[in-house]
C-alpha cells in the first residue's frame, strides 16, 4: 500500500509523542499532557467557542461564565489524559488495577450463566482504561472500530489497544455474526454510547432534549441474550480514577424488539446524564458530531 506524504508525517510525529510518553515517568507524561492542552485551550482555543455553547445550552444559567470555562477546560484535559493512558494502556499501575475491583466483580457476575456482556462505557474519566484492564484481568474482550483517515494511525492505535488486552473488530459487511459469535461465546464486546448517529435511530431523552442514538448497543444484547453493564469512569485530580459499574441491563423477550431496544437504551442514557449532570467536567464536550443536534442539521465543524 502508497502512503501520502501527510500519513507519513503525521505517523512519524505520532510514533516521536507515544514513544516519548511511554518513556516518561506517568506523572510527567501527564504533565506534559496537561502543557499541550494548556496550549491547545488557551491558545489555539480549539473548538472553544462551540464547546461553551453546548455547555450553557444543557446547563442554562446553573453555572457561571467562570464555571463554564473550567468545564470546558477539564473536558479538554481529561482527552489529552485519555491519550496518555492510551499509549501507555500496556504499562497498567497496581492502583488503576484496583481501582477496578468491584466493577470486575460486576462483569464477572455479569457473565456468570455462560454468555457474554457488553460494556457500554461513556466519553468520561479514562474511558480507554476500562477495556485495558478488563482485558488485563483475563476476561476477553473486543471492541469495534472505524477506519481513520490515516491508515498508519489507524494500524498504530488498534495495535496500541490490542497491547491493553482489546482485540479490535474492523466495521465491515460480516461485522454483526462476528459480534454474536463472539458475545455467545462468553466475551465482552466494549461500546462507546454517547455518539449521535448520522441516519435515523431512536429518539432518546437525554441532557433536557432527545438525541438521535443508534439501536446497535441494545439489538447485540438481545440477538446474544447479553446484558448490557453501565460503567462510569471518573479521573479525580491527575491520577486518580473512579469506576462504577452499575446492575446490568437485560433484554426483555417479552417486548418487541423496536420497544425493548428504546427501553434499554433509554436505561443506559439516564445513568450517563446524572453522571454529567454531578461532574460536567468529565464529559467529553468537544466532539465534531454533537449529541443534541437535530438529525437534519449539517455536522459542525468549528
Amino acid at each position: 500500500m502508497k502512503y501520502r506524504l501527510k500519513h507519513l508525517v503525521e505517523y512519524g510525529a505520532l510514533r516521536f509523542w507515544a514513544g516519548l510518553l511511554r518513556r516518561l515517568p506517568y506523572r510527567c507524561s501527564l504533565a506534559f499532557a496537561w502543557l499541550l492542552a494548556g496550549i491547545a485551550f488557551h491558545l489555539l482555543r480549539f473548538r472553544r467557542r462551540e464547546t461553551l455553547r453546548r455547555i450553557r445550552e444543557v446547563f442554562g444559567d446553573r453555572y457561571s461564565e467562570r464555571e463554564i470555562r473550567r468545564i470546558a477546560w477539564l473536558s479538554l484535559r481529561n482527552i489529552f489524559f485519555t491519550a496518555v493512558d492510551v499509549v501507555r494502556v500496556d504499562r497498567l499501575r497496581p492502583d488503576q488495577i484496583q481501582t477496578y475491583s468491584d466493577t470486575m466483580e460486576v462483569l464477572k457476575s455479569a457473565i456468570a450463566g455462560g454468555s457474554g456482556a457488553i460494556i457500554a462505557c461513556p466519553h468520561m474519566g479514562s474511558w480507554e482504561l476500562a477495556a485495558a484492564i478488563v482485558g488485563h484481568s483475563g476476561m476477553k474482550m473486543f471492541s469495534v472500530a472505524g477506519k481513520q483517515h490515516n491508515p498508519l494511525f489507524d494500524q498504530f492505535l488498534n495495535q496500541l489497544r490490542e497491547r491493553g488486552g482489546n482485540e479490535i473488530l474492523m466495521r465491515g459487511d460480516h461485522i454483526l455474526r462476528a459480534i454474536i459469535k463472539r458475545l455467545k461465546s462468553g466475551q465482552i464486546l466494549a461500546v462507546l454510547p454517547d455518539i449521535r448517529m448520522p441516519t435515523p435511530g431512536l429518539t432518546i431523552r437525554f441532557l433536557g432534549t432527545t438525541a438521535n442514538i443508534g439501536p446497535g448497543i441494545a439489538l447485540f444484547s438481545r440477538m446474544a441474550g447479553a446484558p448490557i453493564v453501565p460503567i462510569i469512569n471518573t479521573r479525580s485530580g491527575w491520577t486518580r480514577i473512579q469506576s462504577r459499574a452499575y446492575p446490568p441491563i437485560r433484554p426483555d423477550p417479552t417486548l418487541d424488539k423496536d420497544a425493548d431496544a428504546l427501553r434499554m437504551t433509554q436505561a443506559i442514557f439516564v445513568i450517563i446524564e446524572a453522571a454529567i449532570r454531578e461532574d460536567p467536567g468529565q464529559w467529553f464536550w468537544y466532539n465534531k458530531r454533537w449529541i443534541l443536534d437535530p438529525l437534519d442539521l449539517p455536522h459542525k465543524n468549528t
